[in-house]
């Protein structure tokens, strides 16, 4: 069995080689147009030459997105865009429009092509479609189970790559096709479209608590309960199948996804960093991998998250597949700071701050490949050399001792206090 390509979210150059240092073997990013992130930071021609770069020197791929499902006025400046993409070295353009297929086979024969998720492919005959057409790869619908999966694997051609989401958040719509939020915020008081969920502008109404009202009075607000516990009915859990890994790659899978251009750096961090490690355990050992399956979840669980699911991977969603309590995330850490430097001479850190720490506090060090390890702030200092006993500042540079060595891109974090 070949083990599955691990493929993580950029949606900044930051992100992209914070998913390189922590194993990914490829990452998906979006330009500044046709992608469905338009509020990621995404990358500019600039960046995009400096990401594909950095990844192909370690010997990783890249994918960009233009995944929108587009009209007549976004058509006209695609072609020069796949051009650029081809000449660039992208590994792969990510489409789910059969018409923007057509123009990038037309405008970069020799790009490699990749169906979205968006395009809801659902059964071996679609599979077999696109691969006809020339794709290389169909990202799969969320909807399908393993079971599924596996049996569309056994019927289309050999060449016919099958990418699949194991991770991040979900929504309510046949995957990712959101109708919800360009009926309720996608016009204005004069009826002119400002924003368009299947262009990367969704605003999320799936997340928000909905309340009843009755024609005849107006103004009172009865609460629409699904079960005792609230009134968010369109929420999700996040999906999450670290623990059934196994199962993906003998059903063929090539690549597993996870989802989440638009979350920051340590969510990137912590999510490919646990999905190569328990990769890399299936690999090496099927047991040491089932033995340590709980260990990747809870190491999960210390990134921003809702609640887990499997989503329709076990033949049917969960019973409680939504979180009817609250749209928040469950945060039990916080991401504190990243290694800039280390002086192995005399074993100090040079730490650029991204949330309060402190003298005296306790700190965990999340490198990128070795294990973490926790210590307590002895001392720091600015970058004056002064002593300083926090660093409360965004961006501040400080020197700290950790007892172990650190090397440049490992991350700190501490535990959130309640």
């Amino acid at each position: 069995m070949k083990i599955p390509e691990l493929l993580a979210p950029a949606g900044d150059l930051e992100r992209l080689i914070t998913a390189v240092n922590y194993g990914a073997d490829a990452v998906y990013i979006g330009g500044l147009q046709y992608g469905l992130r338009a509020n990621a930071r995404n990358f500019s021609d600039s960046d995009m030459e400096a990401g594909i770069s950095y990844a192909h020197k370690r010997g990783r791929k890249v994918y960009v997105t233009a995944n929108i499902f587009a009209h007549d006025d976004d058509i006209d400046g695609m072609a020069p865009f796949f051009e650029q993409l081809y000449e660039m070295g992208v590994d792969a353009a990510i489409v789910s429009d059969p018409g923007v297929f057509a123009l990038a086979r037309e405008a970069a024969p020799k790009l490699p092509l990749h169906i979205s998720t968006q395009a809801n492919t659902t059964n071996y005959r679609a599979v077999s479609f696109w691969h006809g057409l020339g794709a290389s790869r169909v990202i799969l619908a969320r909807e399908l189970s393993i079971d599924q999966i596996a049996g569309i694997r056994r019927r289309v051609p050999p060449g016919a790559e099958l990418e699949v989401f194991v991770h991040g958040a979900m929504c309510v719509s046949m995957s990712g096709r959101c109708l919800l939020s360009n009926y309720m915020t996608a016009k204005d008081s004069t009826h002119t479209r400002i924003r368009d969920a299947n262009k990367g502008d969704c605003s999320q109404p799936c997340r928000w608590k909905y309340y009843l009202t009755e024609e005849t009075r107006p103004g009172e607000f009865m609460p629409v309960y699904e079960d005792g516990r609230g009134t968010y009915i369109y929420n999700s859990k996040d999906l999450c199948l670290a623990a059934h890994i196994p199962a993906l790659t003998e059903a063929g899978v090539a690549s597993l996804k996870i989802e989440g251009r638009m979350k920051t750096p340590y969510y990137v961090a912590v999510t490919v960093k646990t999905y190569r490690r328990a990769l890399d355990d299936y690999a090496s050992d099927p047991a040491k991998y089932a033995e340590r399956v709980p260990q990747y979840i809870e190491e999960l669980t210390k990134a921003s998250h809702r609640s887990f699911t499997t989503g329709f991977a076990l033949s049917r969603p969960d019973e409680w597949q939504q979180v009817y309590g609250s749209s928040s995330y469950i945060r039990t850490h916080e991401f504190v700071g990243v290694v800039q430097d280390f002086d192995e001479s005399t074993g100090f850190a040079t730490i650029e701050q991204r949330g309060k720490f402190s003298v005296g506090e306790c700190v965990e060090a999340f490198p990128c490949v070795d294990e973490s390890f926790r210590f307590t702030i002895d001392e720091m200092f600015g970058e004056d050399g002064e002593p300083i006993t926090s660093a409360p500042h965004a961006q501040q540079i400080v020197r700290l001792k950790p007892p172990r060595p650190l090397h440049k891109h490992d991350m700190l974090r501490k535990e959130v206090t309640q």
